[in-house]
């Protein structure tokens, strides 16, 4: 690497004092100065091969100053620092052109080693397209961890791009908020950000729901019905709890991202489809490939971009400023203002939260809602977690439920997970063909494959059992149990 002029706009001498120092070992020449007026006159003058700048600066943002110097001198790589460590901040770096985004207090190898990089770059860094409202600071994201600082980098590498995402983390974490601002911040955010729950959708209504169908595809589809495909087209599919989608909807939805276009249940032309595909899950997927329950192709196809969202107790400095931001969001909700005074807020960073942030945000909105001090103290705060329940354990079904509760409670869980949304129309059949299934299959299993006796037993026609195994394509295995 040749020597380079280097210029270095940052308001505190110190910092300006260190990168002096290290990139001149480096054989660099270094011009440094505190405002954004004389970076501005040193880049006119076509002075320098790299910019290093600051974001607050005493006479203007270090931000705003990016695009002006990619329209003047558009090969000129710009490496932005800032204590403002926030996924706004990282994307709006990214969208104006920067080469490269470090939170402060930055690691000075890791600062060297970015030099080194932009300044061997062999192509001009690609503006990306589109910008984001000016003034726009409600954070989708909470959180100045290393953890999360690295999550802002990532997420700002891939606002520009379709690439599929996959994202991983414990219940709890975050996991939609991420694949939201994926959305709202990336080359998509004028279409339709759709979500799906696999892990809420019953299995015979998977396709349904993924593709659509047709008018007069099975009985009960009095009408076309538009699927999460097509309402998400031009815009991004969220697949959430991907690891629990059954096999057979697996090898469907692989065809469909290999070949582009689906068809609808019941429907025979193609339809190609443009959507970005981000997935989630808080299951570990290889140890499900190995398991056999989920296809390691598709895994290969929906893993381009792996992101992990690390628990809270991996980032409990991140605590106090979710606390603040959940306290700030009661308050706009109704909720009487309080605080947290300094000894509850250590014991809540000890806390191990098995529930996560989600389990922090319900607690926060409970300490606003049923006490009556504005500060909140220790006592509050161990007595709240001492009562607390392990919310990372799997909720068991209840003993001696019965068919018409659980079918119930499994039908909210349908509905929960459209959220504001509706299921697609038919569902009333659709339903009744998932309960028809496995009461004609254990039947038929009960009386080894004897459909007459299988009728019998059901109270049907002997007909009408045979059109329903034909259209529930049901096997029938004669003489087994």
């Amino acid at each position: 690497m040749s020597a380079a002029t280097i210029l270095v706009a940052d308001d505190d001498r110190a910092i300006r004092t260190v990168l002096t120092q290290a990139l001149a070992r480096l054989g660099h020449e270094v011009r440094t100065t505190g405002n954004a007026a004389t970076l501005w006159r040193w880049v006119a003058d076509g002075q320098g091969d790299l910019v290093i700048t600051d974001v607050v600066m005493p006479d203007e943002n270090g931000l705003d100053l990016i695009p002006r110097i990619k329209k003047l001198r558009p090969e000129l790589r710009v490496i932005v620092m800032s204590a403002q460590n926030t996924l706004i901040t990282a994307v709006k770096a990214a969208e104006r052109g920067a080469f490269e985004y470090l939170p402060k207090p930055f690691d000075l190898k890791e600062l060297v080693s970015v030099v080194e990089r932009a300044l061997n770059a062999n192509t001009p860094p690609v503006a990306m397209p589109g910008e984001m409202a000016e003034g726009e600071e409600q954070l989708p994201l909470i959180g100045r961890s290393p953890a999360m600082q690295e999550i802002y980098r990532v997420l700002a590498r891939l606002m520009g791009t379709d690439l599929t995402v996959m994202i991983t983390g414990e219940s709890g974490t975050g996991k939609e908020l991420v694949a939201r601002a994926l959305h709202d911040y990336g080359k998509r955010r004028n279409g339709a950000f759709v979500a799906i729950n696999m892990a809420a959708i019953p299995r015979e209504l998977i396709e349904s729901e993924l593709f659509g169908h047709e008018k007069g595809a099975f009985t009960g589809a009095t009408n076309r019905s538009t699927g999460r495909f097509e309402q998400a087209q031009g815009g991004t599919l969220f697949l959430d709890e991907i690891g629990d989608m059954p096999l057979d909807a697996q090898t469907r939805l692989l065809r469909v991202l290999q070949e582009g276009e689906y068809t609808t249940v019941g429907g025979r032309t193609s339809i190609k489809t443009d959507v970005r595909i981000i997935a989630a899950t808080h299951r570990d997927l290889r140890t499900l490939i190995r398991q056999g329950l989920f296809r390691e192709d598709l895994f290969y196809r929906l893993c381009v971009v792996p992101i992990r969202l690390p628990p809270l107790r991996e980032r409990t400095e991140d605590i106090p400023l979710l606390v603040r931001h959940f306290l700030n969001l009661g308050i706009s909700q109704g909720l009487p203002a309080k605080s947290i005074d300094q000894a509850a807020m250590d014991r809540l960073k000890r806390y191990r939260w098995p529930g996560n942030v989600r389990e922090l945000e319900n607690l926060v909105r409970r300490l606003a809602a049923l006490y009556s001090q504005e500060v909140i103290g220790l006592d509050v705060i161990e007595a709240e977690l001492a009562d607390a329940t392990p919310a990372a354990q799997p909720v068991e079904e209840p003993q001696g439920e019965g068919l018409s509760s659980a079918v119930e409670r499994h039908l909210k869980d349908y509905f929960a997970a459209h959220k504001d949304g509706m299921p697609s129309n038919g569902l009333y059949d659709r339903v009744l063909r998932e309960i028809e299934r496995p009461l004609i299959s254990l039947s038929l299993s009960a009386t080894r494959g004897n459909q007459i006796k299988a009728a019998q037993l059901l109270g049907l026609n002997r007909n009408t059992l045979r059109k329903k195994i034909r259209d529930l394509d049901i096997q029938v295995m004669r003489g087994i149990k």
